[in-house]
């Protein structure tokens, strides 16, 4: 199974930044000329988590049924500093859509980060797709 990466990231650019150190097919999530040229398969969501909640443009990219279909996890960033809502878009995600977090970092992440989502998604890839709805 390939995997490919969809991402937001804000004018920050720490989750682009992440995704880019990633190394892997990446679309930002409303890109849709760069969704196309992903082509099919499962995904992996990146998002940061803004004041708790989920970014607006990563959930209009879930209410699209094939979105979600083929989502397989989703990794979160965020801050820290805002505690218990720390990667909460994340919990939201893989809660809502019965798909996994794979892992949290801060801001653009560190190199630890980096190596525990590549191993994340390397064993997801050794899986077979799970059927989410």
């Amino acid at each position: 199974m390939e995997l490919r990466i969809v991402y937001y990231s804000a004018p920050s650019g720490n989750t682009r930044r992440f995704v880019e150190r990633l190394g892997l097919p990446a679309a930002r999530v409303d890109d849709d000329e760069a969704l196309r040229a992903l082509g099919e398969g499962p995904i992996c969501l990146v998002t940061p988590t803004y004041s708790g909640r989920v970014p607006a443009p990563v959930a209009r990219f879930l209410r699209t049924p094939e979105h979600r279909s083929r989502l397989a996890g989703v990794i979160a960033g965020g801050s820290t500093n805002f505690g218990a809502d720390f990667g909460r878009a994340g919990k939201l995600v893989s809660s809502a859509c019965g798909v996994p977090l794979l892992h949290t970092f801060e801001l653009s992440g560190l190199p630890e980060d980096l190596e525990i989502t590549r191993r994340q998604l390397e064993s997801m890839c050794k899986s077979p797709h799970p059927s989410t709805t």
